[in-house]
């Protein structure tokens, strides 16, 4: 029996470790791809990819013969997103802030020290071709990020900062002493700002969203590209609705507005 739930186990953990293999940089693959990224044979390779195909969770392409993750992984991902109790209480809240800025909205949840988007919406004036669920990113690099920092401890921030991060652009802040400044000025006033620290040409505003017991758990941006959304110029009716709709979301997780009052006052 012992050695049947090994092997079982072993089974699961070389299905998962295939379908991890799959990115947004390598969203279609061939099994010799596969054997070089696992380390497995050609033929456990082949195998287990037939049978995840049978499952819907890998689809072949009938030409080429890529892989590429199917319609059971889609639906896995919607599952585990209207699960969240953080998606629940802001896909409506982010949607309607998308349509009156124009620009897009974005939603995600502390994860560790990266943070996972669970949705976004775009505006008229800055679309996208592609959805944001499930991606992850940084927090040194993003508003998003650092709204999320501001809630988190000393010695958390010291630790994130303990392997200097990696610099996207000339603007990135990886300096510990530096990312300080900028999170005292976002607790200060409530919202944080990020100016083509991740990309050139875009820039971001971001709100902390919190839980029952005050912690930041999540955030709420709005972000477009320079020309839409231009934060070097006066933008506190922009941050005053971002924090609105971030602290709606905290309300309906159980968070009292009164603890936000300051930053309102700020504004």
């Amino acid at each position: 029996m012992a050695s049947e739930s090994v092997g079982g186990t072993q089974t699961v953990e070389r299905a998962m470790s295939l379908l991890a293999c799959f990115t947004e940089e390598a969203g279609e693959l061939r099994v010799s791809e596969l054997c070089a990224l696992t380390g497995l044979g050609q033929s456990t390779v082949s195998r287990m990819m037939s049978a995840l195909d049978r499952m819907r969770f890998v689809v072949q392409d009938d030409r080429t013969g890529l892989y590429r993750l199917g319609p059971a992984a889609v639906s896995l991902g919607t599952i585990a997103l209207n699960g969240s109790p953080i998606f629940r209480a802001s896909r409506q809240i982010a949607q309607n802030l998308a349509h009156r800025l124009g620009i897009g909205v974005n939603v995600a949840e502390l994860s560790g020290f990266t943070f996972t988007y669970l949705c976004n919406f775009e505006g008229a004036l800055a679309p996208k071709s592609f959805a944001m669920a499930g991606r992850t990113a940084p927090l040194h690099a993003t508003g998003l990020g650092k709204a999320l920092l501001s809630g988190m401890p000393s010695d958390l921030i010291d630790e994130y900062f303990a392997n200097t991060p990696q610099r996207f652009t000339p603007h990135t802040i990886v300096d510990r002493d530096a990312m300080e400044i900028a999170l005292e000025e976002t607790r200060s006033r409530g919202y944080a700002t990020e100016i083509e620290e991740l990309a050139f040409g875009r820039a971001c505003i971001a709100a902390p969203v919190r839980n029952r017991a005050g912690e930041i758990v999540a955030g709420l941006s709005a972000s477009g590209p320079l020309s839409v959304l231009d934060l070097q110029a006066p933008h506190q009716e922009i941050a005053l609705q971002v924090i609105e709709a971030a602290d709606e979301i905290s309300v309906a997780l159980g968070y009292s507005p009164s603890h936000s009052a300051t930053a309102y006052a700020a504004l």
